[in-house]
């Protein structure tokens, strides 16, 4: 399908990747336009978060592709397309600025011929596809020195607020003293602490999926609930919660 994608004359194929190192972020867009050199595009920018650089990497390879004459598809394949959905996310977010640029190319696109359309493709670089594989590696391997004063980004200020509120709590917590008795280490396969974080929308929840027995205990922790008869009386109140021998009190 690929293939005849990059053989049709009026399909682009945009491939987008972002990594950041020391601060700084690398956004960089491959169009592969048929019978065309390989246009590329490849920006830097400090103090801002991957969302940010992966939603301008797609902003610049939207900008490539719309500009090519006699294109009426555009595919964009990402690691990220739940970046890709704050295009179109008409709430309040800290990327409005790269949500209308797009929007306006697009609307640009769509109004040179109503049939014209775009398609967002997710290709985790897990899978090593060799368009996405290159462009992965080379963003990877892009090591930029901030040389001039940078500005922080808002999401910028907010994730390093928040990292530091984390570590905070991690010291406040250190001592076994200092967790109360609803406290609840939670650990991943690897054994590691599960935090919270920032990759895709912060999904931190999923990661100890892999048990069953901790995810019973993370949902205990989190409602302060578990299945027993102080739990059955909340919320089934109608129900009988008492033990079937009439001997033992609610439990708690």
């Amino acid at each position: 399908m690929v293939i005849e994608s990059l053989l049709s004359p009026s399909t682009t194929i945009t491939v987008t990747d972002a990594s950041i190192k020391n601060n700084v972020a690398t956004s960089i867009s491959h169009t592969h336009i048929p019978n065309r050199p390989l246009s590329r595009t490849i920006h830097h920018s400090a103090f801002v978060t991957s969302t940010e650089a992966e939603l301008f990497a797609i902003r610049c390879g939207i900008n490539q592709a719309s500009s090519v004459y006699n294109i009426s598809k555009i595919i964009i394949v990402t690691d990220s397309t739940h970046v890709a959905r704050k295009i179109f996310d008409p709430s309040s977010h800290p990327c409005q600025i790269h949500m209308v640029a797009i929007l306006g190319e697009l609307c640009l696109f769509f109004s040179k011929n109503s049939a014209n359309s775009i398609e967002f493709w997710e290709c985790p670089s897990r899978l090593n596809w060799h368009l996405h594989k290159a462009i992965n590696h080379e963003s990877k391997a892009s090591n930029p020195t901030p040389i001039f004063p940078c500005k922080t980004s808002w999401d910028y200020s907010k994730k390093t607020e928040c990292n530091d509120i984390l570590q905070n709590w991690k010291m406040t917590f250190q001592a076994l003293d200092g967790k109360g008795q609803h406290f609840l280490n939670l650990l991943d396969d690897k054994l590691n602490d599960i935090e919270p974080s920032y990759v895709k929308e912060g999904p931190w929840l999923q990661s100890f999926g892999h048990s069953n027995g901790l995810y019973a205990c993370a949902s205990r922790a989190i409602t302060n609930y578990t299945l027993i008869g102080k739990y059955r009386l909340r919320f089934f109140p109608r129900k009988e919660f008492k033990c079937p021998c009439g001997l033992y009190p609610i439990e708690s």
